[in-house]
């Protein structure tokens, strides 16, 4: 006993310890911030708005989204990366803006690695290639002749440059030897806008934000870009099926993240805090409408998959010949 007490004398005595200890224990304090990097109306605001509910239970403290679209995703995260480094301000990123990006885009006002800390990964999302029903294609084979017998006539719409939607079309035309003009949206909700309204042809968005219009008969989907198929559209075959493209596959996957230098205990709490909501039935529930899946990372092991994401991307940019539009 006597031990113990001399060591929490201690641990209370220290000018380091001691406020640390303290940050950690009453922290979060105010509303949280979660930064949104793309338009209101897509699967990452869908997904971040169910997550920020649920976060708001178990930290006991609002969380408030703020939706801050465009450059692929750049402009929001980068705000989190320039916001102070306090926990008060934290992103859901996805593939671009936390690895792809670096090789899209010829500058990058943030690093990923040196300017964004891990809190968890939460989930993978799908997406689907669909059309509007005035072209004349039932499936994704007769998509793919009609590119090639009027080369550079159509158009796909995307979430946004380097979103795993704008390659998913990257790689079709590559693979495919078609052509197709990308015309990237601040998300997947104004592409959808404009996919339904006959503004363009062909649009790649998430499963979750395309399901709906696909029921209602506004888009006709082909395929998903997922390694298999998903429960939400089970008639609907995967790229792979349909092309023969084996190993295609393009999910998104969503993590949070918060600015460098926060201070490890606080790091610990939101990635605690936001694996005990993925791991939640609300949570579960939520994705399984969204057609995702949950994917738990840690701080550490998000840290170690982002380090290996950015080369891979690197590749897939560079096979495809993708570019910012």
């Amino acid at each position: 006993m006597m031990k113990r007490r001399h060591i929490l004398t201690a641990l209370s005595a220290s000018p380091f310890l001691a406020p640390r200890l303290a940050l950690a224990q009453e922290f979060p304090v105010k509303p949280i911030r979660l930064i949104i990097p793309f338009a209101a109306g897509g699967p990452t605001d869908a997904l971040g708005r169910g997550f920020a509910l649920l976060l708001s239970e178990v930290l006991k403290q609002q969380v408030i989204v703020d939706n801050k679209g465009g450059a692929g995703g750049n402009i929001g995260i980068d705000m989190v990366a320039k916001a102070a480094p306090d926990g008060y301000t934290i992103g859901l990123g996805t593939n671009g803006p936390l690895a792809g990006n670096l090789a899209l885009f010829k500058s990058m006002s943030y690093d990923p690695i040196r300017d964004l800390a891990p809190i968890a990964r939460v989930a993978f999302v799908p997406n689907v290639i669909a059309i509007h029903p005035s072209i004349p294609a039932k499936t994704l084979p007769e998509l793919i002749a009609l590119l090639k017998a009027d080369p550079d006539r159509y158009s796909f719409g995307s979430g946004g440059n380097g979103t795993t939607s704008h390659l998913a079309g990257e790689y079709l035309k590559a693979k495919t030897g078609t052509r197709m003009t990308h015309l990237p949206y601040k998300g997947d909700g104004p592409g959808l806008v404009d996919a339904i309204g006959g503004q363009i042809p062909i649009i790649i968005a998430s499963l979750a934000a395309t399901v709906p219009y696909v029921q209602a008969g506004k888009l006709r989907a082909l395929a998903v870009t997922s390694g298999q198929r998903v429960p939400a559209l089970r008639d609907v075959p995967t790229v792979a099926e349909a092309a023969g493209l084996l190993g295609y596959d393009f999910s998104a996957w969503y993590a949070l993240v918060a600015p460098a230098r926060t201070p490890p205990e606080i790091l610990r709490r939101l990635s605690a805090a936001s694996l005990q909501v993925v791991d939640s039935r609300p949570m579960i529930d939520r994705l399984t409408t969204l057609g995702g899946v949950p994917a738990p990372m840690t701080s550490e092991q998000l840290g170690q998959y982002i380090r290996a994401e950015i080369p891979r991307m690197a590749q897939v940019i560079k096979e495809t010949g993708a570019k910012t539009d």
